[in-house]
């Protein structure tokens, strides 16, 4: 039996989105904060020369610059306002919940409801501040040490160039806010798939005159096609896949009536932590070898480590599904906490068949969700570490790889949700208000 929900999302069209103003007022707000991102991609820092800096970027796209690049969205390689893209909010995100397990605290600010989320978020701006400040004072050295790309090295270009990357970093974190806000979605991930969405036409382009060149053949370039097509329907498949847990409630009695006992299902998702352990584990890997890409002459332990964490590398793929594991256990605990659920289920008289009340219910839940996260987190694993084989061995462009397909697709099924949500909620309203006029009518 379906919902009366989910008969309503099947009935949608588009008669009710034109209706639908506010989500079209959302919709536009969205495409222009987009726009506005997109723009300050092609923006350059000050003072640099951008024919030497292409020339260096050339050599050293295809190692873990290119992916850098991907996630900014080309800004990397154009060396923009933008290059930090959201990365440092990311990584101060990442600092400051790990923080949370540890600090008393931080802890006590996340149980006081809004107040306190808006107390850690404050922190988290502040640690974005600080740690885009650290990252853009190392590119500008780094800057400066690789060959010409500086015009004119020194403390004026440094402090200049900390200051337009904090500052493009800072404007990014408020555009995401605001797109959440006003906009549909997540805008922290959507300004990451915007970079990805805008990068992909030029990687098609590339990997066909790869083909026409003969660098890779027709059967390869068929191949990844039809590779790409079957990682999007195994994502979707994985992400739309969950357990339900049976619950149910016992009978009730309200003044003289007897009502039967309900059941229900608490849906527990294969995938809990979303597309958020592949982009923490990126900017954790990517952020402290940034520099030592572009300082060509450095010294020699930072050139060793930059080859032994460079794409392909069995340390690099170790390391990277290393964090994705711990960074899929870990957010699956910040975002669903069975003790919760347990007490919620306890409250409202629901209960699992066979499992008691209370505790013992948050450790079943807590079992069967560590069991369904296992699989999950190998499963983003598997399709993030796809691109770093296909890179290696056969040297495709890293757009066909799984983790921008990963971040592609989770994006694109989120918006959907968030759309839906919208109409859903102004199909309601219009229902609610033909009741009331028809009330009105009828008195």
């Amino acid at each position: 039996m379906v919902s009366a929900a989910e008969q309503l999302v099947a009935n949608l069209n588009f008669a009710a989105f034109a209706k639908a103003d506010e989500l079209k007022k959302r919709i536009l707000f969205t495409l222009g904060a987009l726009l506005i991102y997109r723009l300050g991609t092609y923006i350059p820092i000050p003072g640099i020369n951008p024919e030497a800096l292409a020339d260096v970027f050339r050599q050293q796209q295809a190692g873990i610059l290119g992916m850098f690049n991907m996630l900014s969205g080309g800004a990397i390689g154009r060396m923009a306002i933008f290059a930090l893209n959201i990365m440092p909010y990311i990584s101060a995100s990442i600092i400051i919940q790990l923080l949370t397990t540890v600090s008393p605290h931080l802890e006590a600010l996340k149980k006081e409801g809004e107040q306190g989320r808006r107390q850690i978020n404050q922190y988290t701006r502040y640690g974005t501040v600080v740690l885009a400040a650290v990252q853009g004072y190392g590119i500008a050295v780094g800057l400066e040490g690789a060959g010409n790309i500086v015009i004119d090295p020194g403390w004026f270009f440094r402090i200049t160039t900390v200051i337009t990357l904090v500052g493009g970093t800072v404007f990014l974190m408020w555009l995401g806010e605001q797109i959440t806000a006003r906009g549909v979605g997540n805008g922290i991930s959507l300004i990451i798939f915007a970079g990805i969405i805008a990068e992909l036409p030029s990687a098609l382009v590339g990997t066909l005159e790869l083909g026409r060149q003969g660098a890779l053949s027709t059967v390869l370039i068929i191949g990844l096609f039809v590779m790409a097509v079957a990682v999007v329907a195994f994502i979707v498949f994985m992400e739309r896949a969950q357990r339900r847990l049976l619950v149910q409630y016992p009978k009730r009695q309200v003044g003289n009536r007897m009502f039967q006992g309900d059941a229900s299902h608490l849906p527990l998702k294969l995938n809990t932590a979303g597309v958020i352990p592949p982009i923490f584990a990126s900017s954790l890997l990517l952020l402290p070898i940034t520099v030592a890409n572009f300082s060509a002459g450095g010294p020699e332990w930072l050139t060793s480590i930059t080859a032994t964490l460079g794409r392909g590398q069995p340390l690099h793929i170790i390391i990277y599904v290393a964090l994705i594991i711990f960074f899929a256990f870990f957010y699956t605990a910040v975002v669903f906490n069975p003790k919760d659920t347990a007490e919620n289920l306890k409250k409202y008289g629901g209960f699992l068949p066979g499992i008691r009340p209370g505790e013992r219910t948050a450790e079943y839940i807590d079992y069967v969700l560590t069991r369904i996260t296992v699989v999950g987190a190998l499963y983003l694993a598997a399709v993030c570490v796809l691109p770093e084989l296909l890179i290696s061995y056969w040297g495709v462009p890293f757009y066909f790889g799984g983790t921008s397909l990963l971040i592609v697709v989770s994006v694109t099924m989120d918006t959907v949700a968030q759309i839906q949500s919208h109409l859903l909620a102004h199909q309601y309203e219009g229902l609610i208000k033909r009741a009331r006029l028809r009330g009105a009518r009828r008195r």
